[in-house]
């Protein structure tokens, strides 16, 4: 039995128990600079948390590890500082006579790390007693100015604080408590917002708040400079502080080159020009439209990527001559000035600032619709569940309309599930309004996509899409996945079909989840016609074993339909055949509009092992680094 022991002792430690893109600083190095900043992949297991090199194509090489018994402190890092990479929030990491800074994308994402990782931690033996709570930088504590790298921490170490469990999302107002400190709590509105019930402030634009409460994800409680307090929608606010750049309606988050220059475009006017993400982590583009340029009267995007100096802080400049202290103020300098651009920063252009976020859920606390707010104007199709109606709540807001078909779900479950779907929002998931109880059938409430099913669209269009939209709609369904994993809800249906679409071929991922509390014997039964065996993995049809790594084979095939632009895989094959293909090695073929970088990615979501796939952050990452140059 000894031996058996040991292997399950071996794959108890070897459990994953996190594991995303992150960013980590050089030991080695002292100075703060963007190339001391590595992106790694971070895997955390019950022993250790290892960290690799990643790069697309390529096998992941490990470049360092941390046992976790050796582990001293595991705090979150509160400083002024400018942080000079993609990611701003840090936390540490006190193992051996070395400290391991690592800089998470969001609060949610570093929150998730810290608190797993002291759960982890909190019996070890060598725990320290104090911590420092800023940075390690040029040869002292910024937070005590003691100058010994090793010296005791100044604040207590407290190993259980937030740490008696690790996060249940979606619930997840006890663990993931924000801490904010008092130079991270002041916000700025983004948008307007018009509260809906007394429990709600309403916001002004470019108006700074206090933050009270933020434990409850996608509504803050917050504080106008009258005392006036109120909940509002997290996503009206960026935090105020000197390197946001969100603050900005010249900024664009995330937006691929192919969108910037569609955007620029269909502004038309010299100077038009905005702000992006790079591809590098922490670096940015300044796209600008001219006419100047232009050749058989087609005008010219011109794209330039904004410098840093090499030294600290660091200064940033689009022309040699001309360096500023922050990106704000080259930009304003370049508003005024062409100074070696081709023209100046004329009008900016935005994104996002023409439509406001949709809210989780109508308004705060609000679950149930009252039949009396809805207006359905006209069937638009039917579901797994029952019809699809568009409408209108309160008169004003589009809205789908899915009515429950009679035996369908028990009510109990409808209303408990529906808890759970009001708690995620993220912009490329369709978004749950509430629920309507008075008449029968009982509805969900959902924000309207104008342009219908993924799939549907993709063949009344077909012929018309550049690579670099098909690649555009897979990142999108890609990031709202990636937030579904981060929130641990499998999709189980994951897709083309499955997949919404609205303005400016943006796509979003609709019913998940919803397939688990179906009362439906044929919907988890691979002899059931209504079985979706063509984007199931191997352990699904095979043993009904649901997984974010089988919503990850599933995404593979909704690539294949994208790049097919909606056909139907395996479209001459039945179901049987498949399963038996599948299982004997064969996979899909490569769509003609996919490139080979591409149909590697599809490629990795089809390993036949599920702990061989790709997790979808990773999968996001992957499909980012794919240029023009690759398609």
């Amino acid at each position: 039995m000894s031996w058996e022991m040991n292997i399950l002792g071996s794959a108890m430690n070897n459990c994953v128990l996190l594991e995303e893109l992150l960013i980590k600083k050089s030991q080695q190095k002292r100075r703060t600079s963007p190339s001391n900043f590595k992106v790694r992949y971070f895997v955390l297991t019950n022993s250790k948390l290892a960290y690799y090199e990643h790069r697309h194509g390529k096998k992941r090489t490990l470049k360092g590890s941390v046992e976790l018994s050796r582990i001293k402190c595991v705090e979150i890092v509160k400083s002024d500082i400018i942080i000079p990479c993609q990611y701003k929030y840090p936390f540490q990491i006190v193992h051996d006579n070395y400290i391991l800074y690592v800089f998470a994308p969001n609060r949610e994402s570093r929150q998730r790390w810290v608190l797993t990782l002291k759960e982890e931690t909190r019996y070890n033996n060598s725990l320290a007693s104090k911590c420092h709570p800023d940075f390690w930088l040029d040869g002292k504590w910024r937070c005590c100015a003691q100058t010994e790298k090793m010296a005791a921490g100044c604040v207590i170490y407290d190993p259980t604080k937030n740490a008696s469990k690790k996060p249940l999302p979606p619930t997840p107002e006890d663990n993931w408590k924000l801490l904010l400190d008092p130079r991270e709590a002041v916000v700025i509105a983004i948008y307007d917002y018009e509260a809906q019930n007394p429990q709600e402030l309403t916001l002004q634009y470019n108006e700074e708040y206090y933050v009270i409460d933020s434990s409850e994800e996608h509504w803050w409680l917050i504080q106008d400079k009258n005392g006036h307090e109120g909940y509002v929608p997290s996503s009206y606010l960026v935090e105020k502080s000197p390197e946001n750049l969100q603050v900005y309606e010249w900024y664009n988050k995330n937006i691929s080159r192919s969108k910037a220059e569609t955007l620029l475009r269909d502004e038309g006017r010299e100077g038009a020009f905005m702000v992006r993400d790079s591809r590098q982590p922490g670096m940015y583009t300044v796209s600008v439209f001219t006419k100047a340029l232009s050749t058989d009267n087609n005008p010219v995007i011109k794209h330039y990527h904004i410098n840093e100096t090499t030294d600290f802080p660091k200064r940033y400049y689009l022309a040699e001559k001309h360096v500023f202290d922050s990106i704000p103020d080259l930009i304003n300098y370049h508003q005024h000035n062409a100074a070696g651009l081709v023209t100046r920063l004329r009008y900016a252009v935005s994104s996002w600032r023409k439509q406001a976020p949709i809210t989780a859920g109508l308004c705060y606390g609000k679950l149930v619709i009252n039949a009396s707010e809805l207006t359905r104007v006209q069937e638009i199709g039917s579901g797994q569940f029952g019809v699809v109606y568009l409408g209108y709540l309160l008169d004003k807001t589009k809205v789908a309309i899915k009515t429950i078909r009679e035996g369908a779900m028990s009510e109990e479950d409808f209303i408990e599930e529906a808890k759970v779907l009001m708690k995620l929002s993220h912009p490329k998931l369709v978004q749950l309004y509430g629920v309507c109880l008075e008449d029968a059938p009982i509805s969900l409430v959902f924000e309207f996509m104008e342009n219908g099913c993924l799939s549907d669209y993709l063949r009344s269009q077909r012929g018309s899409f550049s690579q670099e939209t098909l690649l555009g709609m897979c990142l999108d369904v890609c990031e709202g996945m990636a937030y579904l994993e981060q929130n641990s809800v499998i999709h189980r249906d994951l897709a083309a079909r499955n997949c919404l679409v609205g303005e400016s071929h943006v796509v979003k991922v609709s019913d998940f989840g919803m397939s688990r509390i179906v009362l439906d014997d044929q919907y988890t039964s691979s002899t059931g016609t209504k079985f979706p065996v063509k984007w199931s993995a191997p352990e699904v049809f095979s043993y009904s074993n649901y997984s974010t790594k089988s919503d990850v084979w599933s995404f593979g095939v909704l690539m294949w339909e994208v790049f097919s632009e909606g056909k139907i895989p395996y479209e001459n094959r039945t179901n049987a055949e498949v399963v038996e293909e599948i299982n004997a090695g064969f996979r899909l073929y490569k769509p003609k509009l996919a490139s080979k970088a591409i149909y590697e990615v599809m490629s990795h979501c089809w390993r036949m092992g599920k702990d061989e796939r790709p997790s979808f952050s990773l999968l996001l990452f992957q499909l980012s680094e794919i240029s023009e140059f690759d398609m």
